[in-house]
């Protein structure tokens, strides 16, 4: 999210000393400008924490006051810490529930299926179907998943994470040796038969194991309910920190539009209470135009335009009557061209300037002069136009 928040940077207003009308006036307008800086900060400060939530990690961090960076350090830690803690709560509980798993699988192994390879019946299904050695051509369009007790042990002591996770996978894998030769086997082979009552004893053993096996699922499924509780709480806590922000966010850009509107008309108040100017301020006013470069002429142009909509800033030769503009549009721009002159003569803008200078080509150049001259004369002929009359001041 960005938010356009330059509220006060632009904003400008005459020294006092040059205002005319009452000490009550000035008093007004200083008590009304130092409660909007009031409030500026205020708003600066809740917008300051607005971005800071949006920062990102491959975002230039925004300055918050020490304050409120130091108790934001504190909540964060606390949640961190509450975080961590019920990762770590539940990291135990999930190795708690696969031991736990683990020593059903183990008395899995050592109660049922140790008893029931012990069975005199249990002979063909210790290895894997010899499918070449008996010529059943047909094996595999009829078992899909072939399986027999030496696989089951090998997963069963398997060390590299594909063993048994669940003591219900082990059960269905042995009730498949049984169920495989059922379904291959005629009713009357000795192989169905002796896989049929295999089968039964695997049930009973199954179902005295059964309420331990229940037991634990349950304790999973409560510890995955507990996960997605707290995942949706987190959830939850997100979208309403988002939410939050997100109105802060709306709120403030009504109240800075409000600040900036506010302190436009403040500007425009003061700026009409000036005194006027005078026929030599207006001359070094026009020789200061000359001094600055295309861009800011362009834009001390544009001031000009804002309270002259027939003033045609952009054309290719401007006319600028000095005593034919507002007071206003005056000292509009005396304080531009005296802002603008200050920072190009400042030490460290020198230098850039400097800089940039040797790099403009021969195009840059001349157009800057053609646009002086411009200048200049349009500067002459209000000169001598009014040379012929009195200019009133």
């Amino acid at each position: 999210m960005e938010i356009n928040h330059g509220m006060v940077a632009d904003v400008q207003i005459p020294n006092l000393v040059e205002m005319k009308g009452d000490e009550s006036n000035m008093e007004n307008f200083k008590f009304q400008l130092d409660e909007m800086f009031v409030k500026v900060d205020q708003l600066e400060q809740r917008l300051n924490e607005v971005e800071q939530f949006y920062l990102t990690a491959n975002k230039k961090k925004q300055t918050i006051p020490k304050g409120n960076l130091a108790q934001k350090d504190k909540e964060k830690e606390k949640q961190i810490s509450g975080f961590r803690r019920r990762q770590q709560d539940a990291a135990r509980r999930e190795a708690a529930a696969a031991k736990r798993m683990q020593e059903l699988v183990r008395q899995f192994d050592t109660k049922i299926i140790s008893q029931l390879i012990q069975h005199r019946w249990a002979g063909p299904f210790m290895e894997p179907v010899d499918v070449v050695g008996l010529e059943l051509h047909d094996y595999y369009e009829v078992i899909e998943k072939p399986m027999d007790f030496t696989t089951i042990r090998a997963k069963i002591e398997a060390k590299d994470g594909t063993g048994y996770k669940h003591v219900r996978e082990l059960y269905a894998d042995v009730k498949l040796i049984f169920k495989n030769a059922i379904k291959y086997n005629d009713e009357r082979d000795n192989v169905h038969v002796m896989a049929k009552t295999l089968l039964e004893k695997l049930n009973e053993k199954w179902i005295q194991l059964l309420p331990k096996v229940d037991e634990e699922n349950r304790a999973l499924a409560q510890d995955k309910r507990r996960k997605e509780e707290e995942a949706e709480a987190q959830l939850d806590i997100k979208l309403a920190q988002e939410a939050l922000h997100a109105k802060m966010a709306r709120e403030l850009c009504i109240e800075l539009d409000e600040v900036d509107m506010h302190l436009e008309e403040l500007r425009e108040t003061v700026l009409q209470s000036c005194r006027k100017m005078s026929t030599e301020e207006k001359r070094r006013l026009g020789t200061a135009l000359t001094q600055l470069s295309p861009e800011d002429l362009n834009k001390a142009l544009l001031i000009v335009a804002q309270n002259n909509p027939s003033f045609q800033a952009t054309a290719e030769e401007v006319d600028l009557d000095m005593d034919a503009q507002s007071e206003s549009t005056l000292w509009k721009l005396k304080l531009f061209v005296k802002d603008t002159l200050q920072v190009s003569k400042s030490p460290g803008s020198v230098a850039v300037n400097n800089t940039a200078s040797n790099n403009q080509n021969n195009a840059a150049i001349a157009a800057n002069n053609k646009r002086k001259r411009e200048i200049c004369v349009a500067l002459a002929k209000s000169s001598q136009k009014k040379a012929k009359k009195p200019s009133g001041i």
